[in-house]
């Protein structure tokens, strides 16, 4: 017999009740997710997979009379990079919470590094005490209006279609690109054709969603109104309802879920800030918040584990059942929901919210340094004028939609300058990736402060060096500190760094503790907020306002976006 033969005949004499099970759990109750019930029983495992329930002979016991024992939770759609944090750390983050798999899609670092970045991924996430799959992504660049660190074309792509970890393409962006029949995105959707193909089409609807689906595309994360998901559930896609940290969609979309349409329906993160990981958790926030919202919790489970799990063809993930690999979270109480306990195939990795294996996780030699730029001087920033009126760029509450202004210029010496005392800020985003030294210059209003400047390499979503300022000098300094450090996050003011968050990764991830890239974060915000800033969160708002596919006036290296019109606009009326 082969070695696998082998394990499979020792783990049939173990279902059979001929061999002692490594660990048996000993009462307690089983969130089942394939009847909808909570069943009293023991539950057997044997090299790390479900063998059987009911008491049996065992090297070890779990008693737990009064827990209840539910799947690992399983995040449909993440951006790892958005915590900041290289895979390990996110582990350590969030499997004390519950999450045991995540299906991640590098979308973020690709945009920097290319295939080099989605290597790196696929590397440091092995072996973490965390399950990561991945989606291949399907867009980079996100547009033409920017300059990224990559392009990927369809055979760029095409070594991961064979890599066991990569499920599939993700979320196709471009869906003008599909409906319109586009060669180069017709490409990659031939190479993936096999596998799963993910949605992201914000309102699409009618013929035009009809033609999207028609291309074998399966979910959609993209849904805000409840109206919208119907139609796209009534058209055979999964709706993925998202509740991250940046967009929180499932109070709007918890009435879709009910007995007929649950089965079609899953519960993901997106984006999650390391602040939100170290406060809230992660999968368990977000099924607390179901709970709250009226899903009945067995139903909520599900829409955490097996569905994810059947949509992605994770045929041993998502249940508690004989086949099934170990992934068990012990629970105090199921609403609200409480995790006492964390076992990933059949290990004990997690307990009473502490990450218990000390072994430094994951490979992370490499640092993916990528600010490939010459030092920025004052004179970067300078504007001469060409006109009485400029466009600004106007910051809306809470909102990554931005509005466009008209404003008269203030003027010295044939230079349009800021004007902070009316909350007129100068804003660059220069291209770090190329050595190209191309730099895009304008105004923004809506930061509120009046004195210094803040940087960031944090710039969806080609992560470009984005820096507003109330004077030249100090956003110079500020990029300067960036430059010198690899990327990350950095306030400055009178010349002096007041705080920074180092994120040498690709210029998007530290490779700190959790604890300590809160702590950095919470300085860079808190010393934002000592300038005046009036924005909640600072380095957020900063972080879009390079994205140029939400509306309506953005800022890349190559100029500024008119974004419903899809082109570049003067700066000068």
């Amino acid at each position: 017999m082969t070695d696998w033969q082998e394990r499979l005949a020792k783990r049939l004499e173990a279902a059979r009740g001929e061999r002692p099970v490594d660990l048996l759990f000993r009462g307690g109750r089983v969130v089942n997710v394939f009847n909808g019930e909570l069943t009293p029983t023991s539950v057997a495992v044997f090299d790390g997979i479900v063998v059987g329930f009911g008491d049996r002979p065992a090297r070890e016991v779990a008693d737990v009379d009064t827990a209840i024992l539910a799947p690992g939770f399983i995040d449909g759609h993440v951006h790892l990079e958005s915590s900041l944090l290289v895979p390990g750390e996110f582990a350590r983050a969030v499997v004390p919470h519950g999450t045991t798999a995540v299906i991640a899609d590098p979308h973020e670092i690709a945009n920097v590094a290319g295939m080099q970045g989605i290597r790196f991924m696929l590397e440091a996430s092995e072996a973490i005490g965390l399950e990561v799959f991945y989606m291949a992504p399907s867009c980079v660049p996100a547009t033409p209006l920017e300059t990224s660190g990559a392009e990927l074309s369809g055979g760029d792509l095409e070594p991961l279609t064979t890599q066991p970890r990569v499920l599939g393409l993700a979320e196709v962006m471009n869906f003008p690109g599909v409906v319109h029949g586009e060669v180069g995105i017709l490409d990659k959707l031939e190479r993936f054709r096999h596998k799963i193909i993910d949605g992201h089409s914000p309102g699409l609807g009618g013929a035009e969603l009809d033609a999207y689906l028609s291309a074998g595309i399966g979910s959609d994360h993209e849904c805000t109104q409840l109206e919208e998901a119907n139609e796209k559930l009534a058209k055979g896609m999964h709706i993925m309802l998202r509740e991250g940290s940046q967009a929180r969609d499932l109070e709007t979309l918890a009435p879709l879920v009910n007995s007929r349409t649950a089965g079609r329906c899953m519960l993901v993160s997106d984006d999650c800030h390391p602040e939100d990981l170290l406060e809230n958790g992660h999968m368990n926030r977000i099924l607390n918040r179901a709970m709250d919202l009226g899903l009945d919790p067995v139903t909520a489970i599900q829409l955490a584990t097996c569905n994810p799990a059947g949509y992605f063809r994770l045929r041993s993930l998502g249940g508690i059942g004989p086949g099934y690999q170990a992934d068990i979270v012990v629970l105090r109480s199921l609403q609200p929901l409480e995790v006492e306990q964390v076992y990933k195939k059949g290990t004990l990795v997690a307990e009473k919210g502490r990450w218990l294996p000390t072994e430094k996780q994951g490979k992370c030699e490499t640092q993916l340094i990528s600010m490939n730029l010459r030092e920025v001087k004052e004179e970067d920033f300078r504007i001469r004028v060409e006109g009485r009126n400029v466009r600004v760029i106007r910051l809306a509450a809470d909102s990554l939609i931005t509005g466009e202004e008209i404003v008269a210029v203030p003027e010295r010496g044939g230079e349009a300058v800021s004007q902070p005392d009316k909350d007129l800020l100068k804003l660059a985003v220069i291209e770090r990736h190329r050595g190209s030294g191309r730099r895009g210059v304008g105004f923004v209003r809506g930061f509120g402060f009046r004195r210094g400047a803040l940087a960031s390499t944090v710039a969806h979503d080609s992560h470009n060096l984005v820096v507003v300022g109330a004077n030249d000098s100090d956003m110079a300094v500020a990029a300067n500190v960036l430059r010198k450090l690899g990327g990350g996050l950095v306030v400055v003011n009178d010349g002096q760094v007041r705080a920074k968050l180092p994120l040498p990764v690709a210029g998007l991830m530290s490779t700190s503790p959790l604890e300590e890239v809160v702590a950095a974060k919470i300085k860079v915000n808190q010393a934002a907020h000592e300038l005046g800033a009036t924005v909640e969160h600072p380095f957020m708002a900063l972080s879009f306002l390079a994205l140029p596919v939400i509306p309506k006036l953005k800022l890349t290296d190559q100029g500024l976006v008119d974004v419903e019109n899809f082109t570049h606009v003067p700066l000068f009326v």
